[in-house]
């Protein structure tokens, strides 16, 4: 049960809990790097969240009952992308332990060439993405391979990463199916068909300009060692029992989406159909792992479970190699599963407390002609974007907070929802404490 908040909190006021997360997360970044996720990025927002609420209780008067209701709210509506990324971290075990990322590894650096590397990564995420409607499962399962791929040939992980997010998200954009598009086009009325065809007039240019920087960035790496190739594709083939029937699991769960089996399901029998591949093709793994000396049903059952659950590494005699085939599965998500948690504790306090909706009020202080409207609307999404780090409540938010402003000043509301789309959704993976940022330097180990 909640009331209404007797006074709205200034922005001045408001912008305080914002200005100390920026200055931890600055702190912590410079401090810890990469490895900032491991706690420090969680105190960060955790202190924050605590700023603003003792300005909240001590200030505005607003009780501990409304500020909790509300983050429990936040939590409750992030259950899903959580069982999701436990999922994730599920295939990202099974898959590799299985075979099926160093066979699709193998064949990648046999049929990829080097210079047109990154932007074939790009497009193909593209496609993959367009296909089912998804970036976060198409950067989990062809954008890992890739990552591998890539990494054999000696790019650096930042411009493999940026290759595959690029294509994964322009995909998600214009797909039928992408959970996002349909909550951006639901969220400020406007028909599917029409967002989407508003869409591509900035979602092609942009990605015409991606695929020229990494064409261009692709021949710049210059020619890349055969021998350094060779080995990747040698090491791996010792190492797994590859073969070609391990490409249906990513077939099959590619079937999966497209018939629109939600998405838990789907990534629930990609995992188990990964499993069974264990066991016929990669039964040596498996004792590598259980460090036994026969498979029985206790070692296999262990080591089996410790590809799903816990982290795994798989000795090769190279060291690069060691660190690709390495595994965190479900323990490897913890992290960012946390950083989730407190994050949302962050963005529902600043919502209850009305300090959002008091620093998003000077944004729409200054609409006056449409590109206004949309300045003022872009300005908004990143902000959501930043203080809630979540897309999806973000989308809802900045869509509800313009869609009678648009209307009343006689704007078209697939101005709105593209405007939208373009702020928050393409922009959400590019804030470190967002949960999209977040899960993919998970997925991808960058």
């Amino acid at each position: 049960m909640t009331r209404k908040i007797q006074k709205q909190p200034s922005p001045w006021v408001s912008a305080i809990p914002l200005a100390v997360l920026t200055l931890l997360l600055y702190v912590v970044i410079r401090a810890f790097g990469g490895d900032a996720i491991n706690g420090g990025s969680q105190i960060a927002l955790l202190s924050a969240t605590s700023v603003c609420v003792m300005l909240s209780i001590g200030i505005y008067r607003c009780r501990w009952a409304v500020l909790e209701e509300a983050i429990i709210d936040n939590i409750r509506a992030s259950a899903s992308a959580i069982l999701i990324l436990l999922l994730i971290g599920a295939i990202s075990g099974t898959w590799m332990v299985s075979g099926v990322v160093p066979t699709m590894i193998h064949y990648g650096l046999e049929v990829l060439h080097p210079s047109f590397f990154l932007v074939a990564s790009c497009a193909i995420c593209a496609v993959v993405s367009l296909m089912t409607g998804s970036s976060w499962t198409t950067i989990a399962t062809i954008g890992v391979a890739l990552m591998g791929i890539g990494q054999a040939m000696g790019f650096p992980e930042g411009w493999i990463a940026g290759a595959i997010i690029s294509g994964a998200y322009f995909g998600d954009k214009i797909s039928l199916l992408s959970d996002t598009t349909v909550l951006a086009s639901s969220t400020t009325g406007t028909k599917l068909f029409t967002h989407i065809r508003y869409m591509l007039v900035t979602t092609v240019p942009s990605i015409i300009i991606t695929l020229i920087i990494f064409t261009i960035a692709g021949f710049l790496k210059g020619p890349v060692a055969h021998e350094q190739t060779a080995l990747f594709a040698d090491t791996l083939a010792q190492k797994f029992n590859l073969s070609p029937w391990l490409l249906l699991v990513p077939v099959i769960t590619g079937i999966l989406i497209l018939i629109k089996l939600p998405t838990i399901i789907t990534l629930f029998i990609s995992s188990v159909i990964a499993e069974i591949c264990i066991l016929i093709f990669q039964p040596h793994i498996l004792l590598q792992i259980a460090q036994g000396e026969t498979l029985d049903f206790t070692t296999g059952f262990k080591a089996l479970m410790t590809s799903v659950f816990g982290s795994t590494s798989l000795s090769t005699g190279q060291p690069e190699i060691d660190a690709l085939v390495a595994t965190r599965g479900m323990r490897g998500m913890m992290d960012t599963i946390w950083l989730i948690i407190c994050a949302m504790c962050f963005g529902g306090v600043m919502s209850a407390s009305g300090m959002i909706r008091s620093i998003t009020d000077v944004f729409v202080r200054f609409v006056r002609k449409p590109k206004s409207a949309v300045c003022s609307t872009v300005a908004s999404g990143l902000f959501f974007n930043t203080c809630t780090a979540d897309q999806y409540l973000s989308i809802i938010l900045t869509g509800n907070l313009f869609k009678e402003l648009y209307k009343n000043r006689g704007l078209e509301s697939r101005l709105l929802s593209r405007t939208v789309e373009d702020s928050v959704t393409v922009t959400s993976v590019l804030i470190p404490w967002n949960s999209c940022g977040m899960t993919q330097a998970t997925v991808l180990g960058v």
